[in-house]
């Protein structure tokens, strides 16, 4: 498997061309995509490069609006998100808008931070992580055309429950609580990601 510092040099070069460039990172729940494209933003930072994070999760519905949808025990499905507010951030991304502002999801809260970071139109790198990046339906299929490049984390179903246990856990929840979550929900979304993506330029 290619460490960080080889995949960095690799999009390094491969972005010489390019005055902005944008890499998605795709892969299923506790896959690692946040934790890998953390590790990416500080590579290229430590070579002198500017880079940052661009969560998919800031995109979540509030619990208000799931709740009056009926959806809410299925957070975290496809449908559960802006779709179309997303897909408008990417595309004002490449655009090169001045200091765009986005939204961070804090999982302790379970809600979305607007206005939590800001990209500025000097940022050359932007690691976009999400579940659903690469989803082959619409509209979640708009998204591939954004990214200049994809990469997907593939990770054994048994790991991600794993991990998955230990972070319900992690938030305070009991292990009844946990499995059930992960099967009723979780399961859904790891599978439904599994079959359903697009081949990314990449795979780790």
């Amino acid at each position: 498997m290619l460490s960080v510092g080889e995949i960095t040099e690799k999009l390094r070069h491969q972005a010489e061309p390019f005055s902005r460039y944008i890499i998605g990172i795709a892969g299923p729940p506790a896959a690692g995509k946040s934790t890998r494209a953390a590790e990416l933003r500080d590579a290229f930072i430590a070579m002198g490069e500017s880079a940052i994070v661009v969560p998919m999760d800031g995109f979540h519905f509030d619990d208000a609006v799931l709740n009056a949808r009926g959806h809410r025990p299925r957070k975290g499905a496809p449908f559960t998100f802006d779709v179309s507010g997303f897909e408008a951030l990417l595309k004002r991304i490449r655009a090169r808008e001045p200091d765009i502002a986005i939204a961070v999801f804090d999982r302790a809260m379970e809600l979305s931070r607007a206005g939590a970071d800001i990209i500025s139109a000097e940022t050359k790198f932007i690691l976009v992580e999400g579940n659903y990046l690469l989803l082959k339906s619409a509209p979640w299929s708009n998204l591939k055309p954004l990214f200049d490049f994809t990469l997907y984390i593939d990770v054994p179903e048994a790991l991600l429950v794993r991990r998955l246990m230990q972070r319900w856990h992690a938030l305070g929840f009991d292990e009844a609580y946990a499995k059930n979550w992960i099967a009723s929900n979780d399961l859904l979304n790891i599978r439904t990601i599994q079959a359903n993506s697009i081949a990314a330029d990449l795979v780790i």
